[in-house]
C-alpha cells in the first residue's frame, strides 16, 4: 500500500506543481496587461462597448454541422438570424439524407440567409466529413457568385450566438488567421452537478489557459464553436483536389485545426464585452446526464490525448510541447487520482475492520507529500472558485468547490471509456460521429 501511496502522492505533486507554474504565468500576463494596458482584454464595458459598424463588412460563411439535431436547429437558426448585429453572412447547415427530421427543421426556417447542404453519404459519418461537405457547397457558391468569402465561422446546432460576435470576426479577420471567442456553458438548474462542472472547467480554461498558451508561444486550439478562420488559410490547408480542410478521420477536428492554423501571432483568443458589459461569448448547454457527459468527454480524451499523440506528435518549441503535454495528461490524471482514491478507500476499510497496523502517513516522505498536496489542492479549489465566480457569480463559485469531485469522477470514467474507444478505432479503422443530444434555451427560442 505504501508503494501505491507514494506513486499517487508523487503524481499529485508533479501535476500540482505543473498547474502552479501555469497559474504563475497567468498572473504575470495579468500584471502585464494591467500596467501596459495592451491587448484586446476589456476590463470595463465603457472601454469597447458594442463594436462600431464596419463600412465594408467582410462576407462570412457560417458552418453548422447537424446530425439528428431536429430538436434544436430550428430555434438556433431563427434566434441567430434575429439577433446578430451584422448583415453580410450566410449560414450553411450540413445535414444527411437519412435525417429527414433535421432537414425539415432547417427548411422550415425559410430564410435566404440559410443554405441547406445535404451530403451524399448517409449519417452519421464524422463531424469533419460533414464540415467538408459544407466546404464544397461554399466553394460552389463562390464560383457561381464570382467572389469568395472572407472567413469561415464554426458553430454547433445548439449554440447561442452573441449578437456582436460576427462584427468582431469581420473587423479582425484581416489581421488574424484565427479568432476564438470564449465558450460559456449555460447553467442548467436541473443539473447543477453534472452540467455545472463544465461551467467550472471552461471558466478556468478560457480565462487562464488560453492566455498562457499565447504567452508561451504555443498554438491556440479551436473550441469548434465561436471560432473564425481566414478562408484562404483553410483553402491552403485543404490543397488542390482535397475534399476539404477538415480531417474526416479525426474525432477532434476542431482542436487539430487550431493547432495547424492557430500559430503564435496569427491567432487571437478574444475577450471583450458588449455595450451592456456582458462577455462576448458563445453559450450552449452541455450534457446534463452522467452517460452523456462520459460519452462527450471520452471523445475529447480519445481524440486529443490518444489519437492526437499519433496524428500531431510533439512538434514545436518548448512552450508548444509543454501545452501539448498538458492537453494529453487527462489519462495520467485519471490514473493517479484513481490510485489515490483506491489507497484511501483500502486504508479506511482496513481501519474499519481493525486490520490496519499503521497509517501510510507514518512514513515521513508520505506525510510530507500529503501536506504539500493538501496545500496545492486548497490553492486549486480557491482558483476554481474565483474563475467560476468571475463568470457566473459567487453562488456558482461556491458550488464549484464540491463540484470538483464530480469533475474528477467523470474524468476517471471518461478516461476508461476513451481507452476502449481508441482501441476500437485502431482495430476497426472506423471513426464515427460520437455525438450527444442537445437542448436550446427555451427563453430564447423564436427570438
Amino acid at each position: 500500500m505504501r508503494e501505491l501511496a507514494l506513486f499517487a502522492g508523487s503524481g499529485f505533486l508533479m501535476l500540482g506543481l505543473n498547474e502552479l507554474l501555469v497559474d504563475l504565468i497567468w498572473f504575470k500576463t495579468c500584471l502585464a496587461r494591467f500596467w501596459k494596458k495592451t491587448g484586446f482584454e476589456n476590463r470595463g464595458s465603457d472601454k469597447i462597448g458594442r463594436f462600431p459598424a464596419i463600412p465594408s463588412q467582410p462576407r462570412l460563411a457560417v458552418f453548422i454541422p447537424a446530425w439528428r439535431e431536429s430538436d434544436v436547429i430550428g430555434a438556433m437558426l431563427t434566434t441567430t438570424l434575429s439577433r446578430l448585429h451584422y448583415e453580410n453572412y450566410r449560414l450553411y447547415v450540413g445535414c444527411y439524407p437519412n435525417d429527414p427530421e433535421t432537414i425539415g427543421a432547417v427548411e422550415a426556417v425559410d430564410d435566404p440567409r440559410v443554405r441547406l447542404v445535404v451530403g451524399p453519404r448517409p449519417g452519421g459519418t464524422t463531424k469533419a466529413d460533414c464540415l467538408n461537405t459544407i466546404w464544397r457547397a461554399m466553394r460552389e457558391d463562390e464560383a457561381r457568385q464570382g467572389y469568395p468569402f472572407a472567413a469561415v465561422v464554426l458553430h454547433d446546432a445548439e449554440d447561442v450566438v452573441h449578437p456582436d460576435s460576427f462584427a468582431w470576426f469581420g473587423a479582425l479577420i484581416g489581421r488574424y488567421d484565427m479568432i476564438q471567442l470564449p465558450v460559456v456553458p449555460l447553467i442548467d438548474s436541473r443539473s447543477r452537478w453534472i452540467a455545472g462542472h463544465y461551467a467550472d472547467e471552461f471558466a478556468e480554461s478560457h480565462l487562464k489557459d488560453q492566455a498562457v498558451r499565447q504567452h508561451v508561444g504555443a498554438a491556440l486550439p479551436s473550441a469548434g464553436v465561436g471560432c473564425a478562420f481566414a478562408r484562404d488559410c483553410l483553402a491552403a490547408l485543404a490543397g488542390p483536389g482535397a475534399p476539404g480542410p477538415f480531417d474526416a478521420e479525426s474525432l477532434t477536428e476542431d482542436y487539430e485545426l487550431g493547432l495547424k492554423i492557430g500559430r503564435p501571432g496569427r491567432a487571437l483568443f478574444l475577450r471583450c464585452r458588449d455595450a451592456e458589459g456582458r462577455l462576448v461569448a458563445t453559450g450552449e448547454h452541455f450534457p446534463a446526464h452522467w452517460r452523456a457527459a462520459i460519452a462527450q468527454k471520452s471523445r475529447w480524451i480519445a481524440g486529443i490525448a490518444l489519437a492526437g499523440w499519433d496524428r500531431l506528435g510533439w512538434r514545436g518549441g518548448v512552450g508548444e510541447r509543454w501545452m501539448r503535454l498538458r492537453d494529453r495528461q487527462p489519462l495520467l490524471v485519471a490514473l493517479v487520482t484513481l490510485t489515490g482514491y483506491g489507497v484511501a478507500a483500502a486504508w479506511l476499510l482496513l481501519q474499519a475492520f481493525g486490520r490496519a497496523e499503521e497509517s501510510p502517513l507514518d512514513l515521513p516522505v508520505l506525510a510530507g507529500l500529503a501536506w504539500a498536496n493538501a496545500l496545492l489542492f486548497a490553492w486549486r479549489l480557491t482558483l476554481r472558485f474565483c474563475f467560476t465566480a468571475s463568470v457566473y457569480g459567487w453562488r456558482e463559485g461556491l458550488r464549484a468547490v464540491p463540484r470538483m469531485l464530480v469533475s474528477t469522477l467523470i474524468l476517471i470514467h471518461a478516461a476508461l471509456h476513451a481507452t476502449r474507444l481508441y482501441v476500437h478505432m485502431l482495430r476497426s479503422g472506423v471513426t464515427r460521429w460520437h455525438k450527444t443530444s442537445h437542448i436550446f434555451p427555451a427563453e430564447l427560442s423564436g427570438r
